[in-house]
This record gives structure tokens, C-alpha cells and sequence, in this order.
């Protein structure tokens, strides 16, 4: 509790005592000899005590021009309850409500907690190495790129970089969820907000502070409470409206039956009072965002970023899944599995290798690094990239280059047909890089990527949480497509795709309104399709910064078997948000009528109110739960 909440909660129980004092008196006759106004001061004293901070918000919310709230119907309530000589029920209707009150600024708290423990990764300070080898603690946001830090046991690492020296264990949890400590050692990359468990590091920064992963999440938490889901929208709008309307109401209640002569005034204030008590929305007000906050607080336990609770409502609505293959299915780790030659080329499989290594020399795709690194690894050194000219490249099909004076092409099997090279198709599952020379078929080299561990359990745990399709996009060929979805259980693939043709394919299940849309990528091809997508899930850890600014909910780890625990949890909250929904307007309309009627208490009217709230709360407070 934080020290208002314990002073708060002091006042009622200090309260509390003395009401349950003054109800034994008034019910024992103790008072019946004491003058009105001397009761009236009894009661009065402990009803400033408990009330005087809701009287004082009506009061300056009323000079600003916000009149209906429900601090301006607890004090029009008490007060008309006052005028017709309830003065026990008035300091209960009081009582009752600052209970309610600090029951729910209990549960924001908690609900808050994993958020805030998910803020508090901000690194404070940074032990900067100068030129002359001394510790300096400066501001993270003043490291530049290239820079030096000392990391010690116990410390977070404040921007993100690569270990140059030393060997430790780093706790993720705070970032990823993964509670289990990550090995680090020299060469690692190694991310801001992890705290260092073991031994000094000395890492050297590779970004700066304000775009490092720490402070990308912070902007991210920071901004995820503005996005409001269409519910939570709802219920502003139904609150703007009702609290006047009830208030003119009661309003109505309280003059009409004594003017048409139906009752006294005493008993329609009576009622006017009842229904003022009940009509404050405390319940549909604070409990619905407070379940939705509950969702995205859960969601972060497990190192799922969710950027708005118009995202978590979003995400339960979704039935089709769409993902992209490298990067998210697959690890992205390309390596040369197969050197085929045509036997009439009259080269050996070194030679090939060779010259596809230099025709992909200026290219940083993973394909081509994939074939640079064979070659590394079998000639010990780099391709002669000065022997290589006039380098042309065809967009999602190859490259073609003169090397060494003689012209070749590098590509997927249309670059070859749509150059006249008459190549064998191979039928082996991988990436297919083809060579020609002079336009003649040399061979060709193939690439396999891994799977990740647990692909297959992921697109499982996602149709059994309501998903009922998954497609995969990928520029692939249609053998290694459908090789990698027949493995992992892809109800649908779309293969050869260029990144244009991706947004086509996420279009057309668009335009079917009966799909709601979420797209899984990592790359900074992969943005215009997140931003297009209805729910777009992008890679936090090893995913471009483009594909994170662009996504609407974040898995931190990499890990594509938490889509399923998002999907989980945002179905479960929305459930727990319309519960109590349903909930709150059934009873407060039940009270209202009977309130209307003559039959409802003031007792009942308190439950109407703060019993709902609490009820509601309790039930939100499931959301965090998971």
C-alpha cells in the first residue's frame, strides 16, 4: 500500500469504530433523549471525516463545470439523506464508498505491478571506460556508439552492444519473461534492461541510449495506456451520458409524486437518494479498464509487449493467423547443406562455390552471407571483390555480375528462365541458388534454414486457443514452402512471393469481412504487412526496429509459442470485461426500479453501488492471472 492508501484505510477503520458505536446508541435508544441538532452534530463529525475529501473534489469539479461524477452524486445523495433525518444511512452511504474507493485503488495498484516491474529496467547510470582506462558513471543517454562500459555483478546493463571481454550469466526475465539466467561470453550481443549475475563484462555499445531495446519498451509501456480498446470507449461515452440522466431522474423522483400528491416529500428524497447512490458508475468505470490493464499486465509477465488494450481487444477477435517463414518460423541461420555441379560444366564443387561467393559479395542477405561464410570457412579468406563488375540485381529473383571477365547470373530458377538458361530444376527442399556462366548452367547451391524448436507445438497451441487458420508467406520456392508447412502443421502457404506480394496476400483475407487478420514477422520488409494487418506480432529481440515500431504487440524472447498465451489472455479478459458489464447494469437496474418503486434501502442502494465496484474489481483482478 502506498502511504495515502494507509492513511486512507486508518480514517475508515477510525470511522468504522465510532459508526458502529453511534448504531448501537441510535438502535438501543441511547439518543432518543438528545436534541435533533446535537444528533445531527453526532453523526455529522464522522461523516466530514470519512467524506470531506469527495465533498472537496465535487466542490472543485463543480467550479471547472464537471458537475456529474460520482463524487457529485455521493454528495447530493448523503446530503439529501441528511435533509430527511437518515443520518446513519448517510455516513454509510459515505463509509461504504471510500471503502470501495480504496479497494480499487488497491487492485489498480496491483494490476499495475508487473507493468511497473517491466519500467523499472531503466537503467540509472553507466560505468563509461575513458581513453586512459578509468570508470566514469555518466547518464546512459550521453554513451555514444563504440563506447566502452564496465558492467558489474548486480548492475543492468544500461545500452544495448557486443561483449568484447568477459563470461557471465545475465538475467532476461524483466524482459523476456524467461526466468532461467542466459549465458553470455565474448563476441555475444547483449541488450539493455538484462541485469549482469556474475562477473564484470565489458561490452561495446552498439546503439544509442534512446534507440537501445530499454527505452524502445519504455516508449512503448509509456504509450499503451492512451490506446483504449472500443469497450472501454463505450463505457466513457454510456457514462458521459447516464450520470445525467439519472440525475435528472432522481430529480424527477423527488418532485413529481409529492406535487401530484401520490407521497410525502421525505419519501420521495428517499427514493431520489436511493437512486442517485446506485446510479454512480464506479463499477463499469474502473472496472473495465482495470480488467484490460489486468490483461496487458499478464501479458508482459510472459515478455509480450502489448502496445493498448485496443490491441488485447483486437488479438481475441482474431481467426486467421498469417506468418512470415525466415525469421519467425525458421531461426534465420542459412547454411551451405549442398553443392550440386552439372556434370558437364567441367568444374568440381570448390570452383562453384567460388564463383557464386563472389557474385554475392556486395549483398548482405542472408542467403548470400550464408554462401561468403562457406567460402571463408573452406579458403580461409574473403572473396576478391575487386575482380567483380557491373553488378545488376533483379528484385526477389538473383543477381547477375561479370566476373573475372566473364558474365554470370546467381538467382532462383526463374532469374534462369527468364534469361534463357536452361537449368535442372532440383526437387531437394532448401533455398536454391542456381549459377550460369555465359549463360550455361553451372549447378547450383542449396541453403537450409532451421525450424525453430517448438514451431510445430506453437501453430498447434494456437488453433486449440481459436485460431482456425494459419497461413505462412514466404519468397521461397514451392518445395521448401511446403516442406517447412507440411512439418509444422501450416493449413495454408504462399510461396516465391516478393515483399510486395505479401501485403497482396494479407489484402485478400482482408477483403473477406469474416477474417480478422493477425500477421507474425521480424523484418523490415515485414512492416508494411504489420501495419496492414489487423493485429500485427513482431520479434522484440532479434526482430528490425522497423518491424517493432510498426507491430502492435511485441514477443521479446522471439518466441512464436506466446502467441497463443496472448491470444489466451486477451480471450479471457474480454470475457471477464463483459462479465461485469452484464453484471453492473443488471443490478443497478434491478436497484433502481425497485429504488423507484419504494422497496430498495438505502442498505441496498450502498450494495448497488460499492458492492457492485468491489465485486467487479475482485473479478477484473482474475485478468492478471494467468
Amino acid at each position: 500500500m502506498t502511504k495515502k492508501m494507509k492513511k486512507t484505510r486508518n480514517r475508515i477503520i477510525a470511522v468504522l469504530i465510532v459508526f458502529a458505536i453511534l448504531l448501537v446508541c441510535e438502535h438501543t435508544g441511547l439518543m432518543d433523549s438528545l436534541p435533533k441538532v446535537a444528533v445531527f452534530v453526532i453523526f455529522l463529525i464522522p461523516y466530514l471525516v470519512i467524506g470531506y475529501d469527495v465533498l472537496r473534489k465535487a466542490a472543485i469539479n463543480i467550479s471547472h463545470g464537471q458537475v456529474f461524477d460520482e463524487n457529485f452524486l455521493m454528495m447530493i445523495a448523503t446530503f439529501g439523506a441528511f435533509g430527511i433525518g437518515e443520518y446513519s444511512e448517510a455516513v454509510a452511504v459515505m463509509l461504504f464508498y471510500q471503502i470501495g474507493e480504496l479497494f480499487q485503488s488497491y487492485a489498480v495498484g496491483k494490476s499495475r505491478k508487473s507493468i511497473a516491474d517491466m519500467m523499472s529496467i531503466a537503467p540509472e547510470y553507466a560505468n563509461l571506460e575513458n581513453e586512459a582506462g578509468e570508470i566514469e558513471e555518466v547518464d546512459p543517454s550521453d554513451v555514444e556508439i563504440g563506447s566502452i562500459l564496465v558492467i558489474k555483478p548486480g548492475e543492468k546493463i544500461p545500452v544495448d552492444g557486443i561483449v568484447v571481454e568477459g563470461d557471465s550469466f545475465i538475467d532476461t526475465s524483466s524482459i523476456t519473461g524467461e526466468s532461467v539466467p542466459r549465458r553470455i561470453t565474448e563476441g555475444a550481443d547483449i541488450i539493455s534492461g538484462c541485469v549482469n549475475k556474475d562477473s564484470v563484462l565489458r561490452i561495446k555499445t552498439t546503439k544509442k541510449y534512446e534507440d537501445s531495446t530499454v527505452a524502445k519498451i519504455l516508449e512503448l509501456v509509456e504509450n499503451a495506456s492512451n490506446k483504449k480498446s472500443r469497450m472501454e470507449n463505450f463505457i466513457t461515452r454510456f457514462a458521459r451520458y447516464y450520470t445525467p440522466v439519472v440525475t435528472f431522474g432522481a430529480v424527477l423522483l423527488a418532485l413529481i409524486p409529492p406535487i401530484l400528491g401520490l407521497m410525502p416529500f421525505s419519501d420521495s428524497i428517499k427514493r431520489a437518494c436511493i437512486f442517485l447512490i446506485v446510479s454512480c458508475p464506479c463499477a463499469l468505470v474502473i472496472s473495465v479498464p482495470l480488467g484490460f490493464f489486468g490483461g496487458i499486465g499478464a501479458s508482459s509477465k510472459k515478455g509480450i509487449l502489448v502496445k493498448g488494450s485496443n490491441y488485447l481487444e483486437a488479438i481475441a477477435n482474431v481467426n486467421t493467423l498469417v506468418m512470415d517463414k525466415t525469421g519467425t518460423i525458421t531461426k534465420g541461420e542459412f547454411k551451405v547443406k549442398t553443392i550440386a555441379v552439372n556434370p558437364s560444366a567441367n568444374i568440381d564443387e570448390e570452383q562453384l562455390l567460388k564463383m557464386a561467393a563472389h557474385l554475392e559479395g556486395f549483398s548482405n542477405h542472408p542467403i548470400a552471407k550464408s554462401i561468403q561464410e562457406a567460402y571463408e570457412e573452406k579458403f580461409s579468406a574473403k572473396p576478391e571483390l575487386s575482380k567483380v563488375t557491373d553488378v545488376k540485381e533483379y528484385a526477389g529473383l538473383g543477381i547477375s555480375a561479370k566476373y573475372e571477365g566473364d558474365e554470370y547470373f546467381a538467382g532462383n530458377f526463374k532469374l534462369m528462365s527468364e534469361n534463357g538458361i536452361e537449368a535442372d530444376e532440383t526437387t531437394e527442399p532448401g533455398t536454391i541458388v542456381y549459377i550460369a556462366k555465359d549463360k550455361k548452367y553451372l549447378g547450383c547451391i542449396i541453403i537450409s534454414d532451421t525450424i525453430k524448436e517448438g514451431a510445430a507445438k506453437a501453430i498447434s497451441d494456437v488453433k486449440t486457443s481459436g485460431v482456425s487458420r494459419v497461413v505462412m508467406l514466404t519468397g521461397d520456392s514451392k518445395k521448401t514452402a511446403e516442406s517447412v508447412a507440411s512439418e509444422i502443421g501450416i493449413d495454408k502457404v504462399y510461396y516465391e512471393l516478393l515483399p510486395a506480394d505479401k501485403v497482396e496476400r494479407v489484402e485478400e483475407l482482408l477483403n473477406d469481412a469474416s477474417n480478422k487478420v493477425a500477421f507474425v514477422g521480424d523484418g523490415i520488409n515485414d512492416a508494411p504487412v504489420l501495419m496492414r494487418a489487423d493485429v500485427g506480432i513482431a520479434m522484440g529481440s532479434l526482430g528490425s526496429d522497423a518491424a517493432i515500431e510498426a507491430a502492435d504487440i511485441v514477443l521479446m524472447d522471439d518466441d512464436i509459442r506466446k502467441i497463443s498465451d496472448v491470444i489466451r489472455i486477451a480471450r479471457k479478459t474480454l470475457r471477464i470485461v463483459k462479465q461485469n458489464i452484464v453484471f453492473a447494469l443488471f443490478v443497478k437496474l434491478l436497484i433502481l426500479v425497485l429504488g423507484a418503486l419504494g422497496i430498495a434501502t438505502m442498505w441496498l442502494a450502498v450494495f448497488g453501488d460499492v458492492g457492485v465496484a468491489v465485486i467487479a474489481i475482485l473479478n477484473s483482478m482474475r485478468a492478471l492471472e494467468d
